[in-house]
């Protein structure tokens, strides 16, 4: 199986429950968004939900994603960097635990932290203070930590440090690896269109959009969107929640549905598809096992708080999939 390495924000989730929206609206977050605020923000956002039910975990789009797969039992790696602190410490360890091999930077400022606020319908709202997570740079990027891998992944919210994501790009391409690329979040897509583009038409293998990122990134419906971004890379995975999601590669495409679930909390959907969608990719099944798995992941994640699924869940729910799943694929190569 390929071996996959990714570098993103390392940052520590603070999981909020809330039971009215309009503490939202008191903090001036557009439900359903990412949000990147600065720390005296974060502060006032964790004083403003003390009542609320919380929890942590380590946290990060490209972080989750990988976490996930370590525990599908794939050799993976992490690239980021965090504070020389408890929620550092915190972040290595989760990773750790799960089998993650770490590329950890440590850096005077405070490990980065993103508040979840996860509403009464299930929807979340990130409210995100990168902290020591933004001051990863190009030149923190050690081509040893490329070697032995040979897939990368890459999470959108880095396209705010571009020369980041192409030197990251080019030591992947420099060691003939495959990368993959999450569009991460609607807002990020609309402020970096056009680096984002480029990125993409120049070194990414597999892109990752939902519904609102792709339509952020095209302008068009899910289908149309597809096609177009298709036209751009190797794999277009788009995402339409409940409705499953379409995959196209070349002239295949491939509508995967959902598995019945009930929702709790949408957060790390789309990172524990990523995973199920990569775990397959990894190794060489089908585009519509990669598709299935991904669902089987995201649909897991969702009936519980957080991007985390605990140890039973993993063993006895997804784990059960994944054996039936590879015992009734064939591979692709």
């Amino acid at each position: 199986m390929k071996k996959i390495i990714g570098i993103g924000n390392a940052l520590v989730d603070v999981m909020t429950i809330i039971n009215d929206d309009k503490i939202l609206e008191s903090f001036g977050l557009p439900k359903g968004s990412m949000q990147l605020v600065d720390g005296a923000q974060s502060e006032n956002i964790k004083k403003g939900t003390s009542e609320c039910k919380k929890s942590l975990s380590s946290g990060g789009s490209a972080a989750n994603t990988i976490h996930g797969l370590a525990k599908l039992g794939a050799d993976t790696g992490f690239i980021g960097s965090v504070g020389k602190d408890e929620t550092g410490d915190f972040f290595e360890n989760d990773m750790l635990s799960a089998g993650v091999k770490t590329f950890l930077t440590r850096r005077d400022s405070k490990t980065g932290t993103s508040v979840a606020i996860v509403s009464p319908d299930s929807e979340r709202t990130m409210a995100t203070h990168l902290g020591a997570a933004i001051e990863l740079g190009a030149e923190d990027l050690n081509p040893d930590f490329f070697k032995n891998y040979n897939l990368l992944y890459l999470e959108g919210y880095l396209i705010l440090n571009k020369p980041l994501v192409v030197k990251a790009c080019e030591l992947a391409k420099a060691n003939n690896m495959k990368i993959a690329l999450d569009l991460a979040s609607y807002n990020v897509v609309e402020d970096n269109l056009s680096d984002l583009k480029e990125i993409i038409e120049k070194y990414i293998d597999i892109v990752f959009a939902n519904e609102e990122e792709a339509k952020a990134f095209t302008g068009c419906p899910p289908y149309e969107a597809l096609n177009i971004i298709s036209g751009m890379c190797e794999v277009a995975v788009i995402k339409v929640g409940k409705e499953g999601s379409f995959i196209k590669r070349g002239e295949e495409v491939i509508k995967v549905g959902t598995i019945q679930v009930q929702s709790v909390d949408t957060t790390g959907a789309g990172d524990l598809y990523a995973a199920g969608f990569l775990f397959g990719y990894a190794g060489d099944f089908s585009l519509e096992y990669c598709g299935q798995f991904g669902s089987i992941l995201a649909g897991n994640v969702i009936e519980v708080v957080g991007a985390k699924m605990d140890e039973d869940r993993w063993n006895n729910k997804v784990k059960t999939f994944q054996k039936g799943f590879e015992e009734d694929w064939k591979y692709e190569g």
